[in-house]
């Protein structure tokens, strides 16, 4: 760490480019992520917290944010979006789950100004553990606090706009994002994360100065009144903050409800829980919700399941508008003892991927004339081979 170097921007694409892909190499190969921000948060700072771990946990990797003040309650909606995604906010430095391998810095101009007591400390003091950061302060009273080569550390409007930046670039890897079976990658809540700290830092747009910071602030804008449309069935274009908090509370029930219904029915069996949505549930659910939603819901009750049953949890939803039955199946973060990869040999499944710790597979409905036999069958065969 060049803990005397007085921040600057980075001068070349090219070197911006090279710290953006050591980052996302982080995220792919380390396994328990810390997110920090400044002392007294404001929206910029908890905006790319969220962003970012948002972004970490479409990888399923162990994410903590950590904010050791109370936050106005116009950010609840940022804490209620991570419960929704299962990141962990921790607000007591002692009940931070270690080992942690990387920790990630947001918005925080030099480390005596970093969240956290002695504890914290002591993990800046590892140097076994990675630092990424990710700040957009530079000179006059600024110093690096991440180690060379993961400091995204340049001129923005805000330290969201350069989280936006780096989910923007895994938008584009699609070997990635198949690897990791993830087909719905900038969600809203990435989206309204990102867009939160740069409203946040520009006061809706009225202090951007370059082209640069005004193109990123269109981008986000644009998607997510894109999102907004989609899911409210009306034109949106927000004034003010007051209506972006709004309409997010509103957003943020519907995302409630729809955990509510799913988690309704599931199946708690041995060794794996599970829930099957059938062609009605899928039908309700569809009337009730944008896809965004539903997916994102589906996919934290998998999350949920899993740790629920301490070891796997499979989700199938069987939707009337594709002629494929979705599969996704969890393993527990506490349960390192069975690739989930297998279970795609084991039934001979083509069509599917994703990582050890998280699998999705597709079948046609066609090939399944029994749903929940076929699933009964599928976790009957998968809990012989569990070790």
């Amino acid at each position: 760490m060049g803990e005397c170097m007085k921040k600057k921007m980075i001068e070349t694409i090219h070197e911006k480019n090279r710290i953006i892909n050591n980052i996302i190499a982080a995220i792919l190969e380390r396994k328990s992520f810390l997110v920090l921000g400044h002392l007294i948060p404001d929206e910029d700072c908890i905006g790319s917290m969220v962003s970012a771990a948002l972004i970490i946990s479409k990888f399923s990797k162990d994410t903590q944010v950590f904010l050791d003040s109370d936050i106005h309650e116009h950010f609840q909606y940022l804490i209620n979006i991570c419960e929704y995604n299962s990141i962990r906010v921790v607000k007591d430095s002692s009940k931070i789950e270690t080992p942690v391998d990387t920790i990630i810095m947001c918005d925080t101009p030099k480390l005596s100004m970093v969240s956290g007591n002695t504890t914290v400390r002591s993990l800046f003091n590892d140097k076994g553990i990675l630092k990424i950061e990710i700040d957009h302060h530079l000179g006059a009273d600024s110093e690096y606090i991440g180690d060379e080569g993961y400091c995204l550390v340049t001129e923005a409007s805000s330290a969201s706009e350069l989280v936006g930046l780096i989910a923007l670039k895994l938008m584009k890897r699609a070997d990635i994002l198949q690897e990791y079976n993830i087909t719905n990658f900038l969600t809203r809540n990435i989206v309204l994360s990102v867009l939160t700290g740069i409203i946040g830092d520009s006061k809706m747009g009225q202090f951007l100065k370059s082209k640069r910071e005004k193109r990123y602030y269109r981008i986000f804008s644009d998607l997510y009144n894109r999102y907004l449309v989609s899911e409210t069935v009306k034109e949106t274009n927000f004034m003010n903050m007051e209506q972006v908090f709004n309409e997010i509370q509103r957003l943020s029930n519907y995302e409630e409800r729809c955990y509510n219904y799913i988690i309704g029915k599931k199946v708690s069996a041995p060794s794996i829980g599970y829930v099957i949505l059938n062609t009605e549930d899928m039908k309700l659910l569809n009337n009730m919700f944008g896809s965004d939603i539903i997916v994102n819901t589906m996919r934290v009750v998998a999350d949920d399941l899993a740790e629920e049953s301490g070891k796997l949890s499979l989700v199938v939803s069987d939707d009337p508008e594709s002629d494929l039955i979705q599969f996704r199946m969890r393993r527990s973060h506490h349960y390192k003892s069975y690739d989930v990869r297998e279970v795609l040999s084991l039934f001979s499944i083509d069509n599917g991927g994703g990582h050890e710790g998280a699998i999705g597979f597709r079948l046609t409905r066609s090939a399944i004339p029994d749903l929940e036999a076929y699933v009964l069958s599928v976790i009957e065969g998968v809990r012989e081979v569990l070790p």
